[in-house]
């Protein structure tokens, strides 16, 4: 249920940019507006906003499979009402710690924006493989699906390249921090999960 309100909120506030009643502009992260401006929303806010259609589509779609395996086990562990608490908490401190790397390196550029869920969305999805790391992930546009705790080293790896390369577009490093960060908040919060992990390993 709660993965159905975040991908709810995201949509309605994505699609009133999309149509021009929201200025997006007034909502983006803009690392140069954070630091010097003290505009700290702004690292929350982004992640409300899309920079089109595809954008939107996938990183709710990737929300909707993985946030759902995520939600329903902090409830099994946690209890309904505190699993629900502490699912929200990872999703929205998620959107402020993917950032963190972009803040760093483009505090003093004011023409650097960014935007999206997908530090969010991937910090869920590393959450759902520690806790089924043999789940099956599915890359777009390739059928076979690969077993997250194959899937998560490569990428890690892959973020961290296109990062270091930065000839796209994409937030490969907000993708990085928030997946590393999916993997250690379930363990701050619940070390024996690391335990619950390896056994499914078989290890």
């Amino acid at each position: 249920m709660v993965t159905i309100v975040i991908i709810a909120i995201t949509c309605i506030v994505s699609v009133l940019c999309f149509n021009g009643t929201l200025n997006g502009n007034n909502l983006v992260f803009n690392a140069y507006q954070v630091c010097h401006k003290k505009e700290l929303y702004r690292m929350f806010t982004s992640g409300t906003i899309h920079a089109g259609w595809g954008h939107l589509f996938f990183n709710m779609l990737t929300l909707y499979f993985f946030g759902r395996v995520v939600e329903q086990y902090f409830g099994a562990v946690f209890g309904d009402v505190m699993g629900a608490v502490l699912y929200v908490f990872l999703y929205v401190s998620s959107l402020a710690v993917s950032s963190v790397g972009d803040l760093a390196k483009f505090r003093d550029d004011l023409n650097y924006n960014a935007l999206g869920a997908s530090g969010a969305v991937s910090a869920v999805l590393f959450a759902s493989i520690l806790f089924a790391p043999k789940m099956g992930v599915y890359i777009y546009f390739i059928p076979i699906p690969i077993p997250g705790y194959i899937f998560a080293p490569l990428y890690l790896l892959y973020c961290w390249y296109m990062a270091k390369r930065n000839t796209d577009n994409i937030g490969h490093t907000a993708h990085f921090w928030g997946a590393l960060y999916g993997l250690l908040f379930p363990l701050i919060i619940k070390p024996d999960i690391i335990g619950h992990c390896l056994s499914q390993l078989g290890l």
